[in-house]
């Protein structure tokens, strides 16, 4: 019996309430499709690529679990300042990087105008952005699995009609 994935959570804290919404969201969709789950904290939106690169990184160890996949959740909201656009650029820009690597990962980066956009994509019960990231890693990571046992075998075929 094949284990089911297991995905590392990487949550910025730097808005601790919104926070919690976005990590309810992604913990109920991983759960709900039998995903094992484990969480780190990082400060903000921009320690989000490293710490997943370090957590890829450690999995080479014995002792170090090894993930089938990510989710990035974090929220920036634009201020009075260009920090804004650094932070929402850069910390997109690292997981994309990582994505190109290989590595499976649903991002729920806010980034928004005010705090009222964040809580309406944040809260589950709206739009649901942290579950939403976590849907898209476990896509995937099956759509990894799919590509590496071959294509012909999983009816993806080779794009002819």
């Amino acid at each position: 019996m094949k284990e089911p994935p297991r995905v590392l959570i990487v949550e910025a804290r730097y808005y601790d309430a919104l926070a919690d919404a976005l990590l309810e969201g992604a913990r109920e969709a991983l759960l709900l499709a039998g995903v094992q789950v484990d969480v780190v904290t990082v400060p903000g939106a921009l320690e989000i690529p490293p710490a997943i690169a370090m957590a890829d990184d450690a999995a080479r160890l014995p002792t170090a679990p090894r993930y089938d996949g990510y989710v990035a959740l974090g929220v920036v909201i634009r201020g009075e300042t260009y920090h804004f656009e650094v932070v929402s650029d850069q910390s997109a820009a690292g997981i994309m990087q990582l994505g190109l690597k290989g590595l499976a990962i649903g991002n729920g980066v806010l980034t928004v105008e005010t705090e009222d956009q964040a809580w309406a994509r944040a809260r589950a019960d709206e739009k649901d952005k942290g579950g939403d990231a976590a849907r898209a890693c476990i896509a995937l990571i099956d759509t990894k699995r799919r590509l590496r046992m071959g294509l012909a075998s999983q009816g993806l075929g080779d794009g002819s009609k």
